[in-house]
């Protein structure tokens, strides 16, 4: 959006300075050209003499910013029109299994669209988001598409799948813990998962240690750590001395793969849920709404209840 400004602005300059320089001209050819008509009076003199100098100044400012007009326009290129894309018939491509598995679950689950809906949501639009193709097999690329909340809900469904009761909050303060498992057969929270969708960041021992004592805290000697990014060699040592399992973005990717295809498919719709690609407020639930700074022009994600909730996170690119 903040290009496309920057590009209506770079067409509309040259017509302004061109404006500029023709008055400019016009104002020093005039006041070349009025005394003239003023006689041989020694008004008409001394007048003559003191525009002389401004006149000429003005042609000469108004010359330069004509050749400046010239010149920007050379640089400034049309806009082509973008063909659509043609999108490949995602059925082609598909795994066999994954197929089979969305002909027995279309019946029960609905229709299953390979894009996001683009219905109006009252917020800013999305220039991006709205035109992905949503993924139909597991793979990176499905993390690096939804937004922390629609990991977290991935996640539970997952510990869900292999038989345990979970429980979760969607927003607030969560103390450390974004997923409580609980077992069928015991009292009490059986174990704990820390939830982190980052991207390009690595999850430090800092961060282990302190869901540890989360861990400590609660009495429990069994926790997950699952992010979609890796560990440093610390943090994997740390949780390996310490009954931690850290599960990095391809042990993950690994865990999904052992899923049945109808599990694996459940896990994908869950999450490409919704608007999967704008952040939940971690404070509020709601959905945050894309944001320009006023002094940077830079666009952020900030709440909807603004200026009640000022929570806000950066916005990472889509492309």
């Amino acid at each position: 959006m903040g290009r496309r400004r920057s590009q209506a602005g770079a067409r509309k300059s040259p017509g302004k300075l061109f404006e500029a320089g023709i008055a400019a001209v016009a104002l020093g050819a005039v006041l070349l050209v009025v005394p003239a008509f003023m006689g041989n009076s020694a008004i008409a003199g001394a007048f003559a003499t003191g525009v002389r100098i401004p006149a000429v100044f003005a042609l000469l400012v108004g010359a330069c910013l004509i050749a400046f007009h010239f010149a920007l326009r050379a640089r400034v290129k049309p806009q082509q029109p973008v063909a659509p894309r043609q999108e490949p018939d995602w059925t082609s491509w598909a795994p066999p299994e994954t197929l089979a598995a969305l002909q027995r679950a279309i019946p029960q689950a609905g229709p299953i669209s390979a894009f996001p809906d683009t219905g109006d949501t009252g917020a800013a639009s999305l220039e991006a988001a709205p035109q992905r193709r949503r993924e139909i097999a597991w793979g990176q690329k499905v993390f690096d598409d939804i937004e922390w909340r629609r990991f977290e809900a991935v996640c539970e469904k997952l510990f869900g799948q292999a038989g345990f009761e979970t429980r979760t909050q969607s927003h607030g303060a969560d103390g450390g813990v974004d997923i409580w498992l609980h077992s069928k057969h015991a009292q009490g929270p059986a174990a704990v998962v820390q939830c982190k969708h980052w991207s390009g960041r690595q999850v430090g021992v800092k961060e282990v240690r302190e869901f540890l004592g989360v861990m400590t805290a609660h009495g429990l000697k069994r926790g997950t750590y699952a992010t979609t990014s890796t560990f440093t060699a610390d943090a994997a040592k740390f949780a390996r001395e310490n009954g931690i399992n850290a599960l990095d973005g391809a042990r993950l990717l690994a865990l999904v793969g052992k899923r049945s295809p109808e599990q694996q498919l459940e896990l994908l719709q869950i999450a490409y849920e919704g608007e999967y690609w704008r952040p939940t407020c971690a404070s509020c639930g709601t959905k945050m709404v894309e944001r320009e700074a006023r002094k940077t022009a830079s666009r952020f994600w900030g709440c909807a209840q603004y200026p009640r909730c000022k929570s806000m996170l950066p916005m990472r690119s889509l492309a």
